[in-house]
């Protein structure tokens, strides 16, 4: 029964979490918050991360009563990220890796969210929206990789909420999207829309001409009390949610799959789940998602994808352990799932 222990901490999560044959024994975080109206910048993110790692790492440790002689391997993420957070982990991770004399793994960040996903919802083979602040990606299983059908074509769908927070100077504690949803529930009702551009590309989706007319407009109209903030923040999801939605259901009829499997921070938006669910049902297929404790940045993903991994042979040597910004989910041989049907019926 291999036990896994994953570093977490791409962006402004430092999570360390432990895994063992499906079963997570601890997934303990902590959270860089950054003032209203300002984004998380890559040298604070990772200072903090420097500092809270440690005691993110004894708590993990004794949440799963368990020693460095238990565990079986080391993981951590290797990209995609920011550099600086990146970095910081990654040496803590290669250190206890020495220390303890344990093999090290470095993960995927996207493949930890789909792995993280499928364990703990039971879902196969899903269509999967990857959805958070770096990343907005439709996937599936195909050829042994995660296969990118679909995607953002400039920013992130959490990249455009997150700036659309800070020119509402909202609270990014706990996270700006989740205060952009907060406010929009109050606006359910309300019948003045704001009409914004819906720009689809086949399978691809743009957002950075959403965001730009928003920074242009939306002042001047709250301004004016044409709008309440409740009411754009109502229309800024209704419509991006709708492109979502849009090509993840194309990416279903394309692949002949019944499942949909939503990840990433983003992802824990329950309006985002109602829409992709009435999509799904419409199409006789199901919706799976997961909640805050695993649609977010966590230490126990990379640990699951580690274990994937490990399980099925996979080695890095040391030295080979690095980290980049830059690693697409396609990059990865998900020798894991070989031999299996995927969702176009291939293999």
């Amino acid at each position: 029964m291999p036990t896994v222990i994953g570093f977490e901490g791409s962006a402004n999560k430092i999570g360390v979490g432990i895994v063992r044959d499906g079963e997570v024994l601890a997934n303990p975080r902590r959270t860089y918050v950054a003032p209203p109206g300002a984004g998380f910048r890559p040298r604070e993110t990772a200072v903090h991360h420097r500092g809270a790692v440690l005691a993110v790492l004894s708590e993990c440790l004794r949440e799963a009563g368990l020693v460095p002689s238990q565990l079986d391997a080391v993981c951590y993420t290797a990209g995609p990220g920011m550099g600086a957070p990146l970095v910081a982990v990654a040496v803590v991770a290669r250190t206890v890796a020495q220390l303890w004399d344990l093999p090290i793994l470095g993960v995927n960040h996207c493949i930890g969210h789909i792995e993280m996903g499928r364990l703990v919802t039971g879902c196969l083979n899903p269509v999967v929206l990857y959805v958070s602040g770096g990343n907005t990606q439709v996937i599936a299983f195909a050829a042994g990789r995660y296969q990118i059908v679909g995607e953002t074509i400039d920013i992130a769908v959490g990249n455009c909420l997150d700036r659309f927070a800070r020119l509402l100077k909202l609270s990014n504690d706990p996270s700006p999207g989740f205060n952009i949803e907060k406010l929009a529930e109050s606006a359910n009702n309300s019948d003045n829309f704001l009409e914004l551009p819906y720009v689809v590309k086949g399978m691809d989706v743009s957002f950075s001409g959403i965001l730009s007319f928003c920074e242009e407009r939306v002042p001047r109209l709250l301004e004016r009390e044409e709008f309440s903030r409740s009411e754009v923040c109502f229309s800024l999801q209704e419509t991006l949610f709708a492109m979502l939605v849009e090509v993840t259901e194309r990416a279903l009829a394309h692949c002949g799959s019944e499942e949909v499997l939503i990840v990433g921070g983003v992802g824990c938006n329950l309006r985002l789940q109602s829409m992709m669910d009435s999509m799904a049902k419409e199409r006789g297929a199901k919706l799976y998602a997961t909640d805050q404790r695993f649609c977010i940045d966590n230490g126990a993903m990379i640990a699951q994808a580690g274990w994937e991994m490990f399980t099925s042979g996979c080695k890095h040597r040391l030295r080979d352990s690095k980290c980049t910004q830059r690693f697409r989910t396609d990059d990865v041989e998900v020798v894991w799932r070989s031999g299996e049907v995927t969702a176009a019926g291939g293999v």
